[in-house]
């Protein structure tokens, strides 16, 4: 009776990434009600928006309590659970069910200081002369992939009271028996060699030697595959799985002692959006997401310092130093009740960390209760952002120690800061699509752009166009894009390959822009040309006839005109469209430019361009369309020029067309096997006689500068020096 209230929040399917990640649901005050992982975040969500009598009474109720979704996007299905898992006992949502064990993680840990050392799977932390690894979120395999170490380094797993009787009995245990164990107890391996062995292993899951050791063992299988030892082969292929998940970087868990928050950002002229995850202790503690407008022509060094300025004065409560040059507005905040960032001192800090310690000792998750400091040990950025020193000495008076700004390059760090970038790119197409599916933002962007352009009405209909080629001109294309009501309509989407007066192309983009606008216009409202080729034009051309004009009922063909034509480009570029225009005889269609280095609009027969602001929803518009026939052209230039690359070496064999040319790369699937073949093998494909595969094979070879002997051309394989 009151309607679904999942229509309020429920985004596009093609909006949510196919992705991992994690997803939280929120209520209408903002409370995480919900927290769920995914392998594929676009199948399990949209699972969510089926109709209501489908779903269970549970998630029923949970859906028509929530007013928000996101998501988080991580690299791989372990990410995804360990992220959950925290988030879980840091937001204690009250629709997720209660893990059964509520306490601890699982990590593996190794007796260092023993003379044997011993491995084995715990969840408490409790000594000290041992060393963990972890924690992991998957016990299971946890347990299998130890299982399939110790096939490999056959370490002692055994108690101590087990140990001792086997040395007093001198008979080892039954894992000795089936070759898990090396089997100190009883002198088969030395202290020594035992201790190296330990070393391996802790190799193994320190990464060191993990990737190294798993492509050795991918070699040993396929030399076992190729001696035809498949058992061998599999035993090995079981073995690389197991051992993938223990040497699998999980990018969501650190050492203990990593205490950093990590920016990702996503830029273009006019906006930037910035997603930040806050590590404390070694785990993912919470995140946070902004958008950022840029108020004046600031470069991605001056907005990451501006950024850092306004985030950390905001958390210490003194904005007086807050910059102008952009503004930056909240969009979500992670932070869990237990984040009271009341660690403001060094003295509170070391309070903090004392209790973590005690609680991690016997829990092994101090990390989820003790309070954060607001400012880190780091700051990992992407790019180095200016004034870095004075904003390191700036963040060090805050927090009342060392606090330096980096940029990493490679390992954990790294993956993190990947992870923050691809958020940050997520929020920022979602910021742009919510002014699409914004009927008022959407008004007020045509309105914007009708008056900067001193047009009677809202341009209703926008067509853009777009040039795009290699250096020197080759395989020049142009795109059609079409924008109805400020929403794009693919259906009209146009492209064109450019011919030119003499049918190589044109000579200059300007030339290039004038063809296509002219092939456009050319029939004012209604047109035969597909945009695709001019076929039809050039057969009526040759038969002295002039093109059919017809009523646009083909789907290929354009529609009506538009109220507005937007090209990629200044000045020059406007006065070729305007051109064009005018030699169709068009005069009611407007004409603009939006140059990309300073965003400026560019009419004809006006000496200067007409500034927006750039916050204003015309400037986004005009930037939306101008940004999408680039994508559109650069799509199909790309498409033409592999095609091209496929078969210019085909090209000029006399007696090969394009029928042929496609029976000969589907047989050899290159240019270049192609190459490699004799005439035999060309005589394989169909429809293909000797003469002409000898002819193919000479055009293929005549850069080798002889003629290939009989010999060559009979033998199963190409003489030396040949291609």
């Amino acid at each position: 009776m009151l309607g679904d209230s999942r229509d309020l929040f429920r985004p596009k399917t093609s909006d949510i990434p196919a992705q991992p990640g994690v997803y939280k649901w929120r209520d209408g005050e903002g409370r995480v009600i919900y927290v769920g992982k995914a392998k594929n975040l676009r199948n399990r969500l949209t699972n969510y928006f089926q109709p209501l009598y489908q779903l269970h009474p549970r998630t029923q109720t949970m859906v028509l309590t929530a007013r928000s979704l996101e998501w988080t996007v991580v690299g791989t299905e372990l990410e995804s659970l360990t992220l959950e898992y925290t988030w879980i006992k840091e937001f204690d949502p009250r629709f997720n069910v209660v893990f059964r064990d509520d306490k601890t993680y699982p990590y593996l840990a190794i007796s260092s200081s023993e003379r044997v050392p011993r491995v084995w799977v715990t969840r408490s932390r409790k000594r000290r002369d041992t060393r963990y690894f972890g924690p992991y979120a998957k016990v299971w395999d946890l347990r299998h992939s130890l299982d399939r170490l110790l096939k490999t380094f056959p370490v002692r797993t055994c108690s101590q009271n087990v140990y001792h009787k086997a040395e007093v009995t001198r008979r080892p245990c039954l894992l000795a028996s089936i070759g898990k164990c090396s089997a100190p107890c009883v002198g088969r391996i030395s202290a020594a060699e035992h201790r190296k062995m330990c070393e391996q292993l802790v190799g193994v899951l320190t990464g060191r030697i993990g990737k190294s050791y798993i492509a050795q063992l991918t070699r040993e299988m396929k030399e076992a595959s190729a001696e035809l030892e498949f058992e061998k082969a599999a035993r090995l292929r079981d073995q690389i799985q197991m051992l993938s998940t223990v040497v699998e970087q999980n990018a969501v868990v650190f050492d203990s002692d990593v205490d950093a928050d990590f920016f990702g950002v996503e830029s273009d002229e006019l906006e930037a959006s910035v997603h930040a995850f806050y590590v404390r202790a070694g785990s993912i503690r919470g995140e946070r997401n902004w958008s950022v407008e840029r108020v004046e022509d600031v470069t991605d060094e001056e907005l990451i310092a501006d950024l850092i300025v306004q985030v950390y004065s905001e958390t210490a409560g003194d904005t007086s130093n807050v910059p102008q040059s952009t503004v930056v507005t909240e969009q979500r905040n992670a932070i869990g009740s237990t984040q009271t960032v009341t660690a403001t001192n060094a003295l509170a800090r070391a309070q903090a960390t004392r209790e973590r310690n005690e609680r991690q000792g016997q829990t092994g998750r101090a990390d989820l209760l003790a309070p954060i400091s607001p400012v880190p040990r780091e700051v990992i950025v992407p790019i180095e952002p200016a004034r870095r020193e004075e904003l390191e000495s700036w963040l060090s008076g805050l927090r009342g120690g060392a606090v330096s700004i980096r940029v990493v390059s490679r390992g954990d760090k790294k993956q993190l800061l990947n992870r923050a970038n691809d958020n940050a790119k997520q929020s920022m197409q979602r910021s742009k699509m919510s002014r699409i599916s914004d009927m008022g933002a959407r008004t007020t962007a045509m309105n914007d752009v009708a008056k900067a352009l001193g047009l009677e009405q809202a341009p209703l209909r926008i067509e853009c166009y777009d040039i795009s080629n290699t250096v020197g001109g080759a395989f020049q294309v142009a795109s059609m894009v079409v924008f109805e009501d400020a929403i794009a309509k693919k259906s009209e989407y146009r492209r064109f390959a450019i011919r030119g007066a003499d049918g190589q192309g044109a000579l200059d983009d300007l030339s290039a822009l004038y063809e296509t606008l002219t092939r456009r216009f050319r029939h004012g409202n209604i047109a035969g040309d597909s945009g695709e080729s001019m076929d039809n034009e050039r057969r009526a051309s040759e038969q002295g006839e002039e093109p059919s004009v017809q009523q646009n009922v083909n789907r290929h063909h354009f529609a009506y005109k538009p109220n507005l034509v937007v090209v990629d480009g200044g000045k020059p570029q406007v006065m070729a469209a305007a051109k064009a225009l005018e030699d169709c005889g068009v005069d009611d269609v407007a004409v603009c430019g939006l140059a990309k280095r300073l965003e400026e609009v560019w009419v004809p027969d006006d000496d200067y361009p007409i500034i927006l602001k750039r916050q204003s929803e015309g400037m986004y518009l005009l930037q939306r369309v101008r940004d999408e026939s680039h994508r559109f052209a650069i799509t199909y230039h790309r498409q033409t020029r592999r095609k091209g690359a496929l078969r210019s070496a085909l090209d000029d064999i006399p007696g090969v067309g394009e029928a042929y040319q496609k029976r000969l790369l589907n047989h050899f699937g290159s240019v270049r096997a192609m190459r490699e073949a004799n005439v035999e093998d060309f005589e394989q494909v169909k429809g293909v006689g000797k003469a002409k595969a000898e002819a193919i094979y000479q055009a293929l070879h005549a850069h080798d500068g002889q003629r290939p002997t009989e010999d060559a051309v009979s033998s199963n394989s190409p003489k030396d020096g040949m291609d």
